[in-house]
C-alpha cells in the first residue's frame, strides 16, 4: 500500500508547457497563500481589537515573513546560477547570502507562529 501512487501520471497537456512558467506560477500561488492569509488577519484584528481578546504583538511574526517573502522573491534563479548579465552587489555569493537570510527569516517566523499558536491558544489552562 506504501507505493500504490508510484505508477500514476496526470495526463500531459500539450498546449502549456508548464516547464518554462513554474516560477511564475509558484510565485502566484504564494502570493495568493499570502494575501489570503494577511486578509484573515486583518479580520481578526477587526473583530478583536482589544489586547485581551487578540494580542497584537502576534502580528510581528506575519511581518517578519512578509519581509522574507520580498527578500525571496527579490532574488532571480539567474542571480543565483551566477547566469545574469551584471553581477550586483557581491555577484553569486551575495545572492545566495541573501536569500539564505530571507529562508531564515520565513522559518524562524513559521516556528515563532507554531510557538504562538501552541502556547497562547492550544495549551491554554
Amino acid at each position: 500500500m506504501a507505493g500504490f501512487l508510484d505508477n500514476f501520471r496526470w495526463p500531459e497537456c500539450e498546449c502549456i508547457d508548464w516547464s518554462e512558467r513554474r516560477n511564475a506560477v509558484a510565485s502566484i500561488v504564494a502570493g495568493v497563500l499570502f494575501f489570503t492569509g494577511w486578509w484573515i488577519m486583518i479580520d481578526a484584528a477587526v473583530v478583536y481589537p482589544k489586547p485581551e481578546q487578540l494580542n497584537h504583538a502576534f502580528h510581528t511574526c506575519g511581518v517578519f515573513s512578509t519581509l522574507a517573502f520580498f527578500m525571496i522573491n527579490a532574488v532571480s534563479n539567474a542571480q543565483v546560477r551566477g547566469d545574469s548579465y551584471s553581477d550586483g552587489c557581491l555577484g553569486r555569493t551575495g545572492a545566495r547570502i541573501w536569500l539564505f537570510i530571507g529562508f531564515m527569516l520565513m522559518f524562524g517566523s513559521l516556528i515563532a507562529s507554531m510557538w504562538i499558536l501552541f502556547g497562547a491558544y492550544v495549551t491554554q489552562s
